[in-house]
């Protein structure tokens, strides 16, 4: 490594559209990145973190433009220069981890096939040297049969393999300069820990230099080197991480810092005897021949948020999709109100689909790209409730502000202006524009900054409780299940494995997998990580795999590192 930075902005302005004099996003912006240093950029929904982040490979997204300044990688100028210089770089020397996976992945290749892409077109390993080093990185990334997991489709994976499987994509080239974003969102606690061990130590290992672009601050503080808040495209404030954490100057960054403090006001037990609004009875569900959910019993009654968590393919959102009949079950059933219900949903009524609602994780694939706000959240009010016209229009604009959107800002909008968080919120508004009485949602607010979700949750319980709404929440959060959850239900390989009230499973935990679960929520705190690793290792948790990362000697691969 040299002294001199490996990426440079100055004075970096992008606008919005396509002509000069739109909207700004980011205003002016001073960036510095060393050789091997890792950068966290924080802030709110909206921030501009993740155009920034796209900018360092020379990109703007379609809609923006980039309206001044530089941003210099390495010594070449990037938003002047021929696209093919660009594209040169992109996935060699700059590789991005997207914040969806689901979205960044194509669904019919498998995942090894897009993960060998690159190497063998850059002519860095041949194709069965790129699949060996695959399974490696895989192995680092704690997927599970690493020899196998790649020669499956996209979604044949959860959520979070998927993530890490990107991961591993990204680092598949030995880049000088990665770009996480979000690239954590998706995963459960014990997950994250592992696949934040295996970035760090591919970043140590290979001296890669990366950006780290999150809203969650504790995660942030085991990866920076060095941290940047934005807000509004505009630097807020900027410190080593330790600094940062201890003494931040602004107020803004200080009410990043605060931990949320919501709770829900506490309800009276239901009564004995009374129907629970659904009912899961001996439950199973598999994909093929794989058994995916074993008989699940749970009940959901009236006017509670019933929070289900559990790690990464413990079968949360499969059963979600089988309550809602999008995935029919194998054995068992589901009832509404008392009534069995359709195991498929194609076979239920109108006023059977209407009562339940379901919000995805990931909001980038479960919006129709090409559908305008007006007509993402106009379609349930014209399909279920009959609204058209001016009566329709006027329930959107309502459901808009109920989400502290506004509507004139809002409503010609397509998913691709809009930032992730915001996004998020037009799903929950489609769901609550069917005026059900039971909603699903599916980690709502994991892409959210703290701020953002706060705010989410409190419309949420606003909601729940003006309209007697209930809430089945999944989520990977435990400081989310503190603030909205009246019951809580874990889940491990299929199966319920401790169920109770909030405080029971939270506080008095029985089992040792609810245990781990809640001993490996981040802290604010620099060094938790490796507390968290020591502690795992003396209890005889084995680290992340570290076997060799194959860095093939031949000219081809050989990057000229500064």
């Amino acid at each position: 490594m040299t002294s001199s930075p490996l990426l440079q902005m100055r004075g970096l302005r992008i606008e919005a559209g396509n002509a000069p004099g739109g909207p700004p996003i980011v205003h002016g912006l001073d960036l510095q990145l060393a050789p091997g240093e890792v950068l966290g950029l924080i802030g709110e929904s909206g921030a501009g973190k993740s155009t920034v982040g796209l900018a360092a490979m020379g990109y703007s997204r379609d809609g923006c433009r980039f309206a001044g300044g530089t941003v210099i990688f390495d010594g070449q100028e990037l938003t002047g220069a021929a696209a093919k210089v660009r594209q040169a770089l992109r996935s060699s020397r700059i590789a991005y981890v997207a914040q969806s996976a689901a979205a960044a992945f194509n669904p019919a290749w498998r995942i090894i096939d897009q993960h060998c892409e690159f190497p063998v077109l850059r002519g860095r390993m041949t194709r069965s040297q790129a699949e060996a080093d695959a399974v490696d990185l895989y192995r680092r990334m704690r997927l599970p049969n690493p020899g196998e997991i790649g020669f499956r489709y996209p979604h044949q994976v959860s959520g979070g393999q998927l993530q890490r499987a990107m991961t591993a994509m990204a680092m598949a080239c030995r880049p000088d300069l990665i770009i996480f974003d979000e690239p954590t969102t998706a995963l459960d606690v014990t997950t994250q820990i592992e696949v934040l061990h295996a970035i760090r130590d591919a970043v140590d290992r290979f001296g890669t230099a990366a950006i780290y672009i999150t809203h969650d601050l504790a995660v942030v503080a085991q990866m920076a080197d060095r941290i940047m808040v934005l807000r509004n495209g505009e630097l807020v404030e900027e410190a080593a991480t330790q600094t940062m954490l201890a003494a931040p100057r602004e107020s803004y960054t200080r009410s990043l810092w605060a931990v949320r403090k919501l709770r829900p006001d506490p309800r009276p037990a239901h009564a004995e005897g009374v129907t629970p609004l659904v009912s899961v009875t001996n439950l199973s569900a598999a994909y093929h021949d794989t058994k995916v959910l074993e008989d699940i019993n749970l009940d959901f009654h009236r006017g509670r948020i019933v929070a289900v968590v559990g790690e990464s393919g413990s079968g949360k959102s499969t059963l979600a999709r089988t309550i809602s009949g999008l995935m029919p079950p194998i054995a068992g059933g589901v009832s509404f109100d008392g009534e069995p219900l359709p195991p498929d949903c194609r076979r239920r009524s109108r006023e059977q689909l209407r009562q339940t609602q379901i919000i995805f994780q990931t909001a980038d694939t479960a919006l129709n790209p090409r559908h305008t706000v007006r007509e993402i959240i106009g379609r349930p009010l014209t399909f279920y409730l009959g609204l058209r016209g001016s009566a329709r229009e006027q329930r959107i604009r309502q459901i808009l502000s109920d989400i502290e959107l506004d509507p004139d800002e809002f409503l010609t909008r397509l998913p691709g202006e809009l930032s992730g968080g915001q996004k998020q919120r037009i799903g929950i508004a489609r769901a609550l524009a069917a005026d059900p009485r039971f909603i699903i949602c599916d980690e709502v607010t994991s892409a959210l900054d703290q701020i953002v979700a706060e705010g989410i949750l409190r419309l949420l319980l606003r909601l729940q409780r003006d309209k007697g709404l209930t809430l089945m929440f999944i989520t990977h959060d435990i400081s989310t299940v503190r603030a909205i959850a009246d019951i809580v239900v874990v889940m491990q390989n299929g199966r319920v494995v401790e169920h109770g009230s909030r405080d029971e499973v939270l506080d008095a935990p029985r089992m040792d997998y609810t245990r781990r679960l809640l001993a490996s929520v981040p802290e604010m705190d620099p060094d938790w990580l490796d507390r968290v690793l020591a502690a795992r290792e003396t209890v005889g948790i084995a680290r992340p795999a570290t076997a060799s990362i194959h860095i093939l000697d031949t000219a081809s691969a050989t990057k000229n590192r500064s």
